[in-house]
């Protein structure tokens, strides 16, 4: 277990931060309740171990053949999230009973869900990022490449359920205090801004 341990802090701090997905995730709770998002955290950790391991089976090695198609897939996703972030900064304004953002899971709007969790990690710059480096530095290039990559992939996965679960209930605790209609509307103008940002930082990198 010890050449997993600095694997572990690494998917703990990549899970954790600040990035698109757990901006949507926060966006979402506060809007819909905990309850509401779950299929958005399992979907988008899904999708996240799944990328760490088609990256780790070879896709890695062809996306560094082919500069052009990885720059292609990066601006890809930073135009969907761009449009992500517009469409939440100018939904609208509705005020949220504090109860119902918590637990309850009530509608109140459209919601990514299980698939929507999922895709969107195909067009997450963070999240390509990850899994290349994952495979670069942790699955090593020695006969059990292929078994340590699928431990990585779940490991990443069971990593990353808490840590995007710590984004669901801070996003329904903020709800508490959008008790009116332009409070709301001013936390998702904000939200949509840091998930701009988010995404466009990706390029600094």
């Amino acid at each position: 277990m010890n050449p997993f341990l600095p694997f572990m802090l690494f998917a703990f701090v990549a899970s954790i931060t600040p990035g698109p997905t757990n901006i949507l995730v926060l966006t979402n709770s506060s809007r819909h309740g905990v309850l509401a998002v779950l299929p958005i955290i399992v979907g988008a950790c899904a999708g996240a171990a799944l990328l760490v391991l088609v990256v780790g089976m070879g896709l890695g090695d062809v996306l560094g053949r082919y500069h052009t198609v990885q720059t292609a897939m990066s601006w890809t996703g930073i135009a969907w999230l761009t449009y992500l972030a517009w469409q939440i900064f100018c939904s609208p304004a509705t005020a949220i009973e504090p109860q119902d953002a918590a637990l309850s899971g009530r509608k109140t709007g459209p919601s990514l869900g299980l698939l929507g969790g999922a895709s969107l990690q195909l067009v997450n710059p963070k999240t390509w990022m990850m899994a290349l480096a994952v495979v670069s530095v942790f699955a090593g290039t020695d006969a059990d490449r292929t078994v340590r990559v699928i431990y990585l992939s779940l490991a990443f996965f069971l990593i990353s359920i808490p840590c995007m679960s710590a984004w669901a209930w801070l996003g329904a605790s903020a709800a508490k205090f959008c008790k009116s209609a332009s409070s709301m509307q001013r936390f998702n103008q904000v939200m949509a801004l840091l998930l701009l940002a988010s995404t466009w930082l990706t390029l600094l990198v």
